[in-house]
């Protein structure tokens, strides 16, 4: 649809709604429109998309490579060579970082000053917010956890509405490593009820040794999901794949949390000690939560 707008005029928001309309009527039907044609960049994105809809992990490559062929700085060819070709960690983070270089001189830099804020609304955007994505998760799992927070706070600068869930990862990491201060300024900026904000929440509380508002949140999130303590207790195992999707308050969603929270409540044994408790008492004062699944499904991002 941006390609087949480029170039054109419309004298009202009526002549504009009429012309989408017959546009989108056409594709349906199966007819091809006619498309202006298109730049290096243009090109190389639509061998991503095809390259998306392989299973085989080698055609995903070969696509890749001619991507890079028809435009070098394909942010998202980068992403598809880092997690399909890569041979280690290191080769994958390599990977990342040049997707993320090369989405920058794509991009340019008044585009990314300008745009500071709204990206991913812009589907331009996205590859090199992917490949940054990678980078930082691929910089965390090698020890620069400095970096990774870095880069997650200028993703989220620069899309504030946060359609990758980096704000997660984000509190996942500062509560690692402790940084407090940061993790309460991230709560208040994204306020929401959630299982992921609840349970990590409680256990920001506990280790800001606020107990009524600890317990107080603790109690909200086993509301949200009861499954979540059997994991981090260790009742049950995390399945060797996380699930690609989840219902609120389901186990896929206790399984995602503890992936992704799991090792940070560990790090406090005496938080561990204290969540056991509270599911003690509840369960032999018969105040076992429950929890009602919604019945549609959303999607895991990370």
């Amino acid at each position: 649809m941006r390609r087949l707008l480029e170039g054109r005029e419309f004298e009202s928001e009526e002549e504009l709604d009429a012309f989408l309309k017959e546009a989108t009527q056409k594709l349906n039907r199966g007819e091809e429109l006619p498309l202006p044609e298109g730049t290096p960049a243009d090109r190389a994105q639509e061998l991503i998309y095809e390259a998306w809809q392989m299973e085989n992990p080698q055609k995903r490559v070969r696509l890749a490579r001619e991507a890079l062929k028809a435009f070098p700085d394909c942010a998202d060819a980068y992403v598809i060579l880092a997690e399909d070709a890569a041979r280690s960690i290191e080769e994958a983070r390599d990977l990342y970082a040049e997707g993320v270089r090369a989405g920058e001189r794509a991009l340019g830099p008044d585009f990314m000053k300008e745009n500071a804020g709204h990206f991913w609304g812009d589907l331009r955007t996205r590859g090199y917010m992917r490949a940054r994505q990678g980078l930082y998760q691929c910089l965390w799992e090698l020890g620069d956890k400095e970096e990774a927070v870095r880069h997650c706070e200028e993703m989220l600068r620069l899309n504030p509405n946060d359609n990758q869930g980096v704000r997660y990862h984000l509190a996942a990491y500062l509560l690692e490593t402790r940084q407090l201060g940061k993790l309460d300024k991230l709560f208040r900026t994204y306020k929401e009820e959630s299982t992921f904000w609840d349970y990590t929440r409680a256990l920001f509380y506990f280790m800001r040794q606020e107990g009524k508002k600890a317990q107080r949140m603790l109690s909200r999130a086993l509301e949200a999901n009861p499954f979540v303590p059997a994991y981090l207790l260790g009742a049950r195992s995390l399945p060797d794949e996380m699930p690609g999707l989840y219902s609120l308050g389901s186990e896929e969603e206790a399984v995602i949390y503890v992936g992704t929270y799991g090792v940070c409540w560990l790090r406090e044994a005496e938080a561990v000690l204290w969540l056991a408790a509270t599911v003690a008492d509840l369960f032999f004062r018969g105040l076992r939560p429950t929890a009602e699944p919604s019945q549609g499904a959303t999607a895991c991002t990370g």
